[in-house]
Protein backbone atom coordinates (compact mmCIF):
# COMPACT_ATOMS: atom_id res chain seq x y z
CA UNK A 1 0.00 0.00 0.00
CA UNK A 2 1.02 3.40 -0.56
CA UNK A 3 0.73 5.74 1.98
CA UNK A 4 -0.38 9.13 2.16
CA UNK A 5 2.59 10.60 3.58
CA UNK A 6 4.69 8.68 0.90
CA UNK A 7 3.10 11.08 -1.14
CA UNK A 8 4.20 14.43 -2.93
CA UNK A 9 3.20 17.40 -5.42
CA UNK A 10 2.36 15.76 -9.15
CA UNK A 11 2.60 11.97 -8.04
CA UNK A 12 -0.08 9.89 -9.71
CA UNK A 13 -2.03 7.46 -7.48
CA UNK A 14 -3.66 4.28 -9.36
CA UNK A 15 -5.51 1.28 -7.46
CA UNK A 16 -4.66 2.47 -4.17
CA UNK A 17 -7.15 2.49 -1.04
CA UNK A 18 -8.22 4.97 1.05
CA UNK A 19 -11.01 6.06 4.05
CA UNK A 20 -13.29 8.61 3.17
CA UNK A 21 -13.50 10.30 6.61
CA UNK A 22 -15.73 13.20 5.38
CA UNK A 23 -17.88 13.90 2.24
CA UNK A 24 -19.72 16.57 1.36
CA UNK A 25 -20.84 18.13 -1.56
CA UNK A 26 -20.96 21.68 -2.73
CA UNK A 27 -21.15 23.87 -5.64
CA UNK A 28 -18.85 25.73 -8.43
CA UNK A 29 -19.55 29.03 -9.20
CA UNK A 30 -21.10 28.45 -12.06
CA UNK A 31 -23.84 26.02 -10.35
CA UNK A 32 -22.62 22.30 -10.74
CA UNK A 33 -21.93 19.83 -8.14
CA UNK A 34 -18.66 18.78 -6.37
CA UNK A 35 -17.33 16.27 -3.75
CA UNK A 36 -14.70 17.92 -1.52
CA UNK A 37 -13.29 14.57 1.03
CA UNK A 38 -10.97 14.23 3.36
CA UNK A 39 -9.21 10.85 2.78
CA UNK A 40 -7.07 9.05 5.54
CA UNK A 41 -4.74 6.34 5.81
CA UNK A 42 -3.01 5.31 9.31
CA UNK A 43 -1.00 8.00 8.52
CA UNK A 44 -2.13 11.20 8.07
CA UNK A 45 -5.31 12.92 6.65
CA UNK A 46 -5.62 14.39 2.86
CA UNK A 47 -8.12 17.34 1.39
CA UNK A 48 -9.52 15.81 -2.02
CA UNK A 49 -11.90 16.92 -4.86
CA UNK A 50 -14.15 15.33 -7.42
CA UNK A 51 -14.69 17.67 -9.80
CA UNK A 52 -17.34 15.39 -12.00
CA UNK A 53 -19.43 13.03 -9.49
CA UNK A 54 -21.86 11.92 -12.40
CA UNK A 55 -18.52 10.28 -14.65
CA UNK A 56 -19.16 6.98 -14.38
CA UNK A 57 -16.19 6.52 -13.03
CA UNK A 58 -17.18 7.52 -10.10
CA UNK A 59 -19.05 4.68 -7.80
CA UNK A 60 -22.07 5.92 -5.06
CA UNK A 61 -20.45 5.98 -1.56
CA UNK A 62 -20.46 8.00 1.78
CA UNK A 63 -18.61 9.06 4.90
CA UNK A 64 -16.47 6.11 6.13
CA UNK A 65 -16.43 4.18 3.50
CA UNK A 66 -13.31 3.01 1.71
CA UNK A 67 -12.77 3.57 -2.16
CA UNK A 68 -9.94 2.40 -4.92
CA UNK A 69 -9.03 5.75 -6.67
CA UNK A 70 -6.88 7.13 -9.72
CA UNK A 71 -6.07 10.47 -8.75
CA UNK A 72 -2.92 13.37 -8.88
CA UNK A 73 -1.86 15.01 -6.32
CA UNK A 74 -0.98 18.74 -6.71
CA UNK A 75 0.07 21.05 -3.85
CA UNK A 76 -3.29 23.80 -3.18
CA UNK A 77 -2.18 26.68 -1.17
CA UNK A 78 1.27 24.99 0.62
CA UNK A 79 -1.22 22.08 1.07
CA UNK A 80 -1.83 18.45 -0.60
CA UNK A 81 -4.67 17.75 -1.95
CA UNK A 82 -6.22 14.71 -4.19
CA UNK A 83 -7.62 15.25 -7.54
CA UNK A 84 -9.62 11.98 -7.78
CA UNK A 85 -10.21 10.55 -11.73
CA UNK A 86 -12.14 7.51 -10.21
CA UNK A 87 -13.36 5.85 -7.27
CA UNK A 88 -14.53 2.53 -6.64
CA UNK A 89 -16.30 1.71 -3.71
CA UNK A 90 -14.11 -1.43 -1.45
CA UNK A 91 -16.19 -3.99 0.60
CA UNK A 92 -14.65 -3.55 4.09
CA UNK A 93 -14.06 -7.14 4.12
CA UNK A 94 -11.85 -6.92 1.98
CA UNK A 95 -9.87 -4.25 3.60
CA UNK A 96 -6.90 -4.82 5.98
CA UNK A 97 -8.38 -2.19 8.42
CA UNK A 98 -5.47 -1.69 10.20
CA UNK A 99 -3.92 0.10 7.17
CA UNK A 100 -6.54 2.90 8.10
CA UNK A 101 -6.41 3.45 11.96
CA UNK A 102 -3.83 6.10 12.74
CA UNK A 103 -2.10 4.61 15.77
CA UNK A 104 0.62 5.74 18.48
CA UNK A 105 4.36 5.32 17.52
CA UNK A 106 4.74 4.35 20.67
CA UNK A 107 4.77 0.85 22.36
CA UNK A 108 0.56 0.49 24.26
CA UNK A 109 1.97 -2.45 26.53
CA UNK A 110 5.29 -0.26 27.65
CA UNK A 111 3.37 2.49 27.94
CA UNK A 112 0.58 1.28 30.33
CA UNK A 113 3.21 -0.18 32.50
CA UNK A 114 4.66 3.33 33.00
CA UNK A 115 1.35 4.62 34.08
CA UNK A 116 0.81 1.50 36.28
CA UNK A 117 4.20 2.23 37.96
CA UNK A 118 3.16 6.14 39.02
CA UNK A 119 0.37 4.73 39.94
CA UNK A 120 2.27 2.48 42.68
CA UNK A 121 4.13 5.65 43.79
CA UNK A 122 0.51 6.87 44.61
CA UNK A 123 1.21 6.79 49.01
CA UNK A 124 -2.33 7.82 49.72
CA UNK A 125 -4.57 5.10 50.45
CA UNK A 126 -7.98 6.55 49.06
CA UNK A 127 -6.40 7.98 46.31
CA UNK A 128 -4.46 4.37 45.47
CA UNK A 129 -7.76 2.96 46.03
CA UNK A 130 -9.78 5.13 43.62
CA UNK A 131 -7.14 4.74 41.14
CA UNK A 132 -7.21 0.84 41.06
CA UNK A 133 -10.78 1.22 40.51
CA UNK A 134 -10.24 2.93 37.26
CA UNK A 135 -7.18 1.71 35.82
CA UNK A 136 -7.07 -1.75 36.93
CA UNK A 137 -10.25 -3.33 38.23
CA UNK A 138 -12.61 -1.89 35.62
CA UNK A 139 -11.23 -3.85 32.04
CA UNK A 140 -14.26 -2.18 29.87
CA UNK A 141 -12.73 1.21 30.93
CA UNK A 142 -9.04 -0.06 30.48
CA UNK A 143 -9.54 -1.23 26.54
CA UNK A 144 -11.42 1.82 26.06
CA UNK A 145 -8.96 4.01 27.55
CA UNK A 146 -6.08 2.30 25.70
CA UNK A 147 -7.90 2.76 22.25
CA UNK A 148 -9.50 5.36 22.87
CA UNK A 149 -7.83 9.25 20.98
CA UNK A 150 -7.32 12.45 23.09
CA UNK A 151 -8.88 14.11 20.85
CA UNK A 152 -10.48 14.75 17.38
CA UNK A 153 -8.41 16.76 15.42
CA UNK A 154 -5.94 18.99 17.83
CA UNK A 155 -4.04 16.54 19.13
CA UNK A 156 -3.24 13.07 19.83
CA UNK A 157 -5.81 11.89 17.39
CA UNK A 158 -5.39 8.41 17.49
CA UNK A 159 -5.53 5.11 18.87
CA UNK A 160 -3.85 4.81 21.27
CA UNK A 161 -3.43 8.58 21.95
CA UNK A 162 -5.28 9.11 24.82
CA UNK A 163 -2.63 7.07 26.74
CA UNK A 164 -0.26 8.60 25.29
CA UNK A 165 -1.30 12.19 26.17
CA UNK A 166 -2.33 10.60 29.61
CA UNK A 167 1.24 9.22 30.50
CA UNK A 168 2.87 12.42 29.16
CA UNK A 169 1.40 15.09 31.43
CA UNK A 170 1.45 12.61 34.19
CA UNK A 171 5.59 12.34 33.77
CA UNK A 172 5.27 16.10 33.79
CA UNK A 173 3.22 16.71 36.67
CA UNK A 174 5.99 13.95 38.03
CA UNK A 175 8.94 15.89 37.22
CA UNK A 176 7.04 19.37 38.73
CA UNK A 177 6.24 17.13 42.35
CA UNK A 178 9.95 16.51 42.43
CA UNK A 179 11.33 20.39 41.57
CA UNK A 180 8.78 22.00 43.49
CA UNK A 181 8.16 20.25 46.99
CA UNK A 182 5.82 22.10 48.17
CA UNK A 183 3.08 20.34 45.67
CA UNK A 184 0.61 17.49 47.22
CA UNK A 185 2.46 14.63 44.95
CA UNK A 186 -0.97 12.15 45.35
CA UNK A 187 -3.48 14.53 44.24
CA UNK A 188 -1.65 16.22 41.42
CA UNK A 189 -0.24 12.34 40.28
CA UNK A 190 -4.29 11.17 41.08
CA UNK A 191 -5.66 14.12 39.01
CA UNK A 192 -3.11 13.88 36.18
CA UNK A 193 -4.16 10.12 35.67
CA UNK A 194 -7.53 10.79 35.81
CA UNK A 195 -8.08 14.63 34.22
CA UNK A 196 -9.21 13.22 30.52
CA UNK A 197 -10.98 9.75 31.23
CA UNK A 198 -14.67 11.23 30.18
CA UNK A 199 -12.90 10.92 27.03
CA UNK A 200 -13.71 7.51 26.61
CA UNK A 201 -17.07 8.51 26.79
CA UNK A 202 -16.94 11.91 24.53
CA UNK A 203 -15.68 9.93 21.84
CA UNK A 204 -16.53 7.05 19.64
CA UNK A 205 -13.74 4.39 18.45
CA UNK A 206 -12.11 4.86 15.35
CA UNK A 207 -12.23 5.28 12.58
CA UNK A 208 -15.14 7.22 12.85
CA UNK A 209 -14.00 9.19 16.19
CA UNK A 210 -16.67 11.11 16.56
CA UNK A 211 -18.41 13.09 19.59
CA UNK A 212 -20.85 10.56 21.35
CA UNK A 213 -24.51 12.54 22.47
CA UNK A 214 -22.95 12.58 25.87
CA UNK A 215 -19.77 14.46 25.11
CA UNK A 216 -21.36 16.97 22.48
CA UNK A 217 -23.74 17.61 25.48
CA UNK A 218 -21.43 17.48 28.70
CA UNK A 219 -18.05 17.22 27.34
CA UNK A 220 -15.10 14.87 28.74
CA UNK A 221 -14.30 17.36 32.03
CA UNK A 222 -17.73 16.93 33.24
CA UNK A 223 -18.04 13.24 32.05
CA UNK A 224 -14.16 12.70 33.83
CA UNK A 225 -15.24 14.79 36.90
CA UNK A 226 -18.53 12.87 37.68
CA UNK A 227 -16.71 9.84 36.93
CA UNK A 228 -14.00 10.20 39.51
CA UNK A 229 -16.97 12.15 42.11
CA UNK A 230 -19.04 8.66 41.70
CA UNK A 231 -16.04 6.13 42.36
CA UNK A 232 -14.88 8.34 45.35
CA UNK A 233 -18.30 7.79 47.09
CA UNK A 234 -17.79 4.21 46.55
CA UNK A 235 -14.41 4.48 48.57
CA UNK A 236 -15.05 4.10 52.96
CA UNK A 237 -13.39 7.40 53.85
CA UNK A 238 -12.14 8.82 51.46
CA UNK A 239 -12.07 12.57 52.78
CA UNK A 240 -14.69 14.96 51.88
CA UNK A 241 -11.75 17.73 51.20
CA UNK A 242 -9.44 15.74 49.17
CA UNK A 243 -12.58 14.50 46.86
CA UNK A 244 -13.48 18.09 45.96
CA UNK A 245 -9.66 19.42 45.42
CA UNK A 246 -9.54 16.27 42.93
CA UNK A 247 -12.79 17.12 41.35
CA UNK A 248 -11.47 20.48 41.21
CA UNK A 249 -8.33 19.67 39.37
CA UNK A 250 -10.17 17.66 36.64
CA UNK A 251 -12.77 20.61 36.44
CA UNK A 252 -9.87 23.55 36.09
CA UNK A 253 -7.27 21.38 33.99
CA UNK A 254 -8.18 23.46 30.70
CA UNK A 255 -6.82 26.26 32.54
CA UNK A 256 -9.07 29.04 31.19
CA UNK A 257 -13.27 29.73 31.39
CA UNK A 258 -12.32 29.85 27.22
CA UNK A 259 -10.95 27.69 27.29
CA UNK A 260 -13.72 25.08 28.41
CA UNK A 261 -12.93 24.49 31.60
CA UNK A 262 -15.64 24.79 33.75
CA UNK A 263 -13.06 26.61 37.28
CA UNK A 264 -10.19 28.56 36.69
CA UNK A 265 -7.54 26.44 38.86
CA UNK A 266 -7.80 27.95 42.12
CA UNK A 267 -4.93 25.45 43.95
CA UNK A 268 -1.55 25.26 43.12
CA UNK A 269 -1.70 21.46 41.77
CA UNK A 270 -5.15 22.54 39.52
CA UNK A 271 -2.51 25.28 38.13
CA UNK A 272 0.74 22.38 37.76
CA UNK A 273 -1.79 19.90 35.84
CA UNK A 274 -3.27 22.55 33.49
CA UNK A 275 0.16 23.64 32.29
CA UNK A 276 1.43 19.89 32.19
CA UNK A 277 -1.99 19.65 30.01
CA UNK A 278 -1.63 22.87 27.69
CA UNK A 279 2.22 21.76 27.26
CA UNK A 280 1.65 18.10 26.25
CA UNK A 281 -0.63 19.41 23.61
CA UNK A 282 0.73 21.88 22.11
CA UNK A 283 3.93 20.22 22.21
CA UNK A 284 2.00 17.29 20.31
CA UNK A 285 0.04 19.92 17.95
CA UNK A 286 3.37 21.21 16.95
CA UNK A 287 5.18 17.76 16.43
CA UNK A 288 1.98 16.85 14.35
CA UNK A 289 2.09 20.16 12.04
CA UNK A 290 5.71 19.72 11.00
CA UNK A 291 5.57 15.95 9.91
CA UNK A 292 2.92 16.60 7.37
CA UNK A 293 4.69 16.17 4.00
CA UNK A 294 5.02 19.59 2.29
CA UNK A 295 7.43 20.06 -1.01
CA UNK A 296 9.71 22.83 1.47
CA UNK A 297 10.17 21.24 4.79
CA UNK A 298 11.78 24.63 6.02
CA UNK A 299 8.92 27.15 4.62
CA UNK A 300 6.33 29.02 6.87
CA UNK A 301 3.48 26.62 7.42
CA UNK A 302 1.11 29.60 8.32
CA UNK A 303 -0.56 30.34 11.16
CA UNK A 304 -1.93 27.41 13.29
CA UNK A 305 -5.24 27.96 15.25
CA UNK A 306 -4.17 26.39 18.60
CA UNK A 307 -0.80 27.60 18.68
CA UNK A 308 -1.71 30.70 17.65
CA UNK A 309 1.16 31.60 16.03
CA UNK A 310 2.91 30.88 12.29
CA UNK A 311 5.19 27.93 12.53
CA UNK A 312 8.13 26.23 10.75
CA UNK A 313 10.65 23.30 10.98
CA UNK A 314 14.04 24.71 12.87
CA UNK A 315 16.44 24.35 10.11
CA UNK A 316 19.18 21.94 10.64
CA UNK A 317 22.98 22.88 11.12
CA UNK A 318 23.88 21.15 8.38
CA UNK A 319 21.57 23.70 5.79
CA UNK A 320 23.04 26.81 7.38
Amino acid sequence: MRYLNELAAEDRVDGETYLVKKFNVYQTKNGKDYWSLTVSDKTMDMDAKIWSPSDSSIDDFHELDYIKVKAEIQDYKGQLQMIIRSAKKMDAANVNQADFLPTSEKDQDEMFKRLLKLIDSVQAPYMRKLLDKVFIEDSDFKKDFRTRSAAKSVHHGFVGGLLEHTLSVTEICDFFAKHYDFLDRDLLITAALCHDIGKTKELTTFPANEYTDEGQLLGHIVIGAKMVWDICDTIPDFPETKKNELIHCILAHHGKLEFGSPKTPELVEAFALSFADNMDAKMETFKEAIEKPTNDPYKWLGVNRFLETNIRRTTPESDE
